[in-house]
């Protein structure tokens, strides 16, 4: 079992900045690929970034290439999203997830999920 908690949300004007962390329970954190998923009003929950179980490997979805960098410290059991330049387009509730080993883009491929933080950005 993993428990996943997010910190870091809140409201903040356009071109700012945030950084959001995930903090997870359990000893095998490093085994465990993380992946960041956003929900808008009205919208779908959708694939932000994920980071393999080592940090080697990084993935971002388009619309947050070149602003957002994932990264991960096993040592704290942390993972975090470095959030640059925001749009308000990018207003949501910011998830983190877990999978054990490996995992894709799709949220169906992850088994624990965090309770989810705010994100505002203001025009």
């Amino acid at each position: 079992q993993v428990q996943l908690v997010e910190s870091g949300g809140g409201l903040v004007q356009a071109g700012g900045s945030l950084r959001l962390s995930c903090a997870a329970s359990g000893r095998t954190f490093s085994s465990y690929y993380m992946g960041w998923f956003r929900q808008a009003p009205g919208k779908e929950r959708e694939f932000v970034a994920r980071i393999s179980y080592s940090g080697g490997v990084t993935y971002y979805a388009d619309s947050v290439k070149g602003r957002f960098t994932i990264s991960r410290a096993n040592a704290k059991n942390t993972v975090y999203l470095q959030m640059n330049s925001l749009k308000p387009e990018d207003t949501a509730v910011y998830y983190c997830a877990a999978k054990y080993y490996i995992a894709g883009s799709s949220e169906s491929e992850y088994d624990y999920w965090g309770q989810g933080t705010q994100v505002t950005v203001s025009s």
